[in-house]
């Protein structure tokens, strides 16, 4: 199924008849016909691929999956309403409702935002140039309000039509979850989750975890997404990903929460043979004599290095080499007497093989705090929560869970 918005209107028809109990209540209040609704409800269930309601001579209820697909479009109805609403400089009222705004032209808009014009919409293979324009000037017209303003390098979408696109993203992503349910309650499991594993979560929590997910739904798709944290929460702003796993922020963003699993211990990492292993302490004096590689600037690492740096006796005249890339940095570590901050789990296989080593941090316990990252207003579906569940499972097993810092797994000091 494409990720796409079923038709509004009958979603809005969808949750009338659950809320009314009958179709001839709903025909009476809506003025439309009862085979006609009769036919969008029966459309829904065809694309959902489940029966949602229960018929009977004293009305309709919903069944079991129909309720909880009820429960996920009331969600979708309401986010697209209220984006609806506050668009513009004159906030449309009742006169612009679902009925006046149709899912294919919402789409394209989604298409031409995303591709950065219809032209690199059309050649992405969302519709013609033509027909993707066409769909967002009648939504203009419609709403009263430009969605895309001209620069020297054509167009681009306004404030307003980002606000909105990021809404219809999200409403796209909660049907998917009502079809992913539908499925799991006709017997068939489906759907999928994307997770932005960062560094420890990639090498540590995440590959465990969805091992031993995958052995019991097999069918349902978990993909790892990577990258910058900036680039990782965006996805999760707009529904590209479930949930972020990793290092959790000191001031994590408004519309995103944080649940800490385990305090991630951090040591000095040197090459097995360095100077520095001739000691058990790694004293500030002695950090002072080395060069560093340094985190990316503005993780929860990198400011745990900076207040390290900020300790070190002043005159230090080498630049400490910036690496967001783990690998990059091994080498680095492996092949000087460079240091690094890190997390010894990171460097777990490097410890067993002899080829580096940790000092413990000069400061005594040090510790950044892992955890999930997850949008405030996300409904996980049961098979995802059985994922998040095998991730804790795994963090508290691997690690110890909080306060246990480094107890569960630890690597040799060397």
């Amino acid at each position: 199924m494409p990720d796409t918005l079923p038709n509004l209107r009958h979603l809005q028809l969808l949750a009338d008849v659950a809320r009314a109990g009958s179709v001839s209540a709903v025909a009476r209040a809506s003025h439309l016909t009862q085979p006609a609704i009769t036919q969008a409800i029966s459309s829904l269930e065809h694309e959902f691929g489940a029966t949602l309601f229960d018929r009977s001579g004293r009305g309709m209820a919903p069944t079991e999956t129909g309720r909880r697909c009820v429960a996920r479009v009331e969600r979708v109805l309401d986010r697209i309403t209220q984006a609806l609403r506050s668009i513009g400089p004159n906030p449309p009222g009742d006169a612009i409702t679902l009925r006046a705004v149709s899912a294919s032209r919402l789409c394209a808009l989604v298409a031409a935002a995303g591709a950065g014009g219809f032209g690199a919409a059309a050649r992405a293979g969302t519709g013609s140039r033509a027909a993707l324009h066409r769909s967002v000037r009648e939504l203009e017209r419609t709403l009263g309000a430009a969605l895309f303003e001209p620069t020297s390098h054509g167009s681009r979408p306004t404030r307003d039509a980002l606000r909105l696109v990021l809404d219809v993203r999200l409403a796209i992503a909660e049907i998917a979850q009502a079809r992913a349910e539908a499925a799991s309650g006709a017997g068939v499991e489906r759907g999928s989750t994307v997770i932005g594993a960062m560094p420890l979560a990639r090498s540590a929590i995440v590959p465990a975890a969805i091992l031993e997910f995958a052995a019991a739904h097999p069918r349902h798709s978990v993909s790892i997404l990577d990258g910058p944290y900036e680039s990782m929460l965006e996805a999760l702003r707009d529904g590209r990903a479930d949930v972020l796993v990793g290092a959790l922020r000191e001031r994590a963003p408004h519309d995103v929460r944080q649940e800490a699993l385990f305090d991630d211990a951090l040591m000095i990492v040197a090459r097995r043979g360095h100077p520095l292993g001739r000691t058990r302490a790694a004293t500030i004096r002695r950090l002072a004599g080395y060069p560093w590689i340094a985190p990316r600037p503005g993780s929860p690492l990198r400011r745990h290095f900076d207040r390290l740096m900020e300790a070190l006796p002043a005159g230090i005249t080498t630049v400490p080499i910036e690496c967001n890339s783990l690998a990059a940095a091994r080498a680095l570590l492996l092949r000087s007497d460079r240091l690094m901050l890190l997390s010894a789990h990171q460097v777990e296989h490097e410890l067993a093989a002899g080829e580096l080593m940790v000092r413990p941090h000069p400061f005594g316990r040090v510790t950044r705090t892992i955890g999930l990252t997850l949008r405030r207003d996300w409904l996980p579906t049961a098979v995802q929560a059985d994922l998040l569940s095998a991730i804790r499972r795994e963090a508290k097993s691997a690690f110890g869970g909080l306060g246990a810092g480094s107890r569960g797994r630890r690597p040799s000091a060397g």
